[in-house]
C-alpha cells in the first residue's frame, strides 16, 4: 500500500461523513484511512459499522480507552504504529480533501522530504450549506469565489510550477501534511508531552524533522483541503504554554522525543 491517511477526528459525525465521501472520489486509489479519534464515542463506531459498504477503501477506527483531555498526539502515534502505507498523509476531521489530494502526495512523495499543504478557510454560510446538503459540490473554485470563505486562492489547483513567491515562511500545518513513514520514525513520531492544542502536532514535528536534515516541500495549490467553519476551540493560554514547552525542548536539543512512538 502506498498511502496511509491519518485522519485526526473528534466529535462531529456530519464532518466525518463528508470527509469519507470525499476520499471515495479520490483519483488515486491505493490508500487506507485510519481514523484516530480523540474520544471513545460509540456513535462513531455505529456510523462506521452501518455505512462501511459505502466506501471503496479500507478504514480502520482507533479511539481512546477513555475520554480525557486533549490527546491528539497520542492518537496520531497509535495510527502511525498500525499504518501500512509507505507514505503517511495527515488531515484533520474538519478538512475536506480535493479529489487530487492523494494523487499529489503520491506523485511528490520522496525520502528526505516532508510536505506541507494549505487550506481554504470556508465561511460560516457556505459551511452550513455543505453540511446541510451533505455535498462537496460547492467546493468548486468559482462557487467559493463568491462565498464568505477566506484564503480562496489556496483553492486553485495548479500541479505545475509554484504560484507562490515567498518560500519557507509558512509553518507546517497539522491539518494537511505528509512524509515517508520511515522518515517520521527517525524522530520517534509525535511528542505526547503536548497535551494542549496547537504547536505540538505541527511546529514541534517540523523543527525536529529539519534538525535531522529533512527539507520541507510546499504542496500549495496541489494538495488542497477545505476547512469547515467552526468557532476557535483553543485559547491563547494553551498556545503560549505549548510554545514554552517547545522552547524547552529546543534548548535540550530533544530531537528524538522521549514520549513518542517508543517510550
Amino acid at each position: 500500500m502506498e498511502i496511509s491517511v491519518v485522519l485526526a477526528y473528534y466529535d462531529k459525525l456530519s464532518n466525518l461523513e463528508l470527509l469519507l465521501a470525499a476520499f471515495n472520489d479520490q483519483t488515486f486509489t491505493d490508500f487506507e484511512v485510519i481514523i484516530a479519534e480523540d474520544d471513545n464515542n460509540s456513535s462513531t463506531e455505529t456510523f462506521l459499522r452501518t455505512n462501511k459498504d459505502l466506501y471503496s477503501y479500507p478504514i480502520t477506527h482507533l479511539n481512546q480507552e477513555e475520554k480525557r483531555g486533549f490527546r491528539k498526539n497520542k492518537m496520531l502515534n497509535k495510527a502511525v504504529r498500525i499504518s501500512r502505507g509507505r507514505t503517511l498523509v495527515f488531515i484533520d476531521g474538519d478538512c475536506i480533501p480535493h479529489k487530487k489530494f492523494l494523487k499529489e502526495y503520491d506523485k511528490n512523495s520522496k525520502n528526505g522530504l516532508f510536505f506541507s499543504g494549505r487550506r481554504v478557510l470556508l465561511g460560516k454560510k457556505i459551511s452550513k450549506k455543505i453540511l446541510m446538503k451533505k455535498s462537496s459540490s460547492y467546493l468548486r473554485y468559482f462557487s467559493m469565489l463568491f462565498s464568505d470563505s477566506r484564503l480562496k486562492k489556496e483553492g486553485i489547483y495548479w500541479p505545475y510550477f509554484g504560484l507562490h513567491i515567498k518560500k519557507g515562511k509558512r509553518k507546517l500545518s497539522g491539518c494537511n501534511w505528509g512524509i515517508r513513514k520511515e522518515d517520521l520514525l527517525k524522530v520517534n513520531g509525535f511528542d505526547e508531552d503536548y497535551v494542549r492544542p496547537g504547536v505540538g502536532e505541527d511546529f514541534d514535528i517540523e523543527w525536529r524533522l529539519k534538525k535531522i536534515g529533512l527539507k520541507k516541500k510546499s504542496m500549495k495549490n496541489k494538495a488542497i483541503v477545505y476547512h469547515i467553519y467552526h468557532p476557535r476551540i483553543f485559547s491563547e493560554i494553551d498556545v503560549r504554554h505549548n510554545y514554552s514547552l517547545l522552547e524547552q525542548k529546543k534548548l535540550a536539543n530533544q530531537i528524538k522525543c522521549f514520549n513518542g512512538l517508543e517510550k
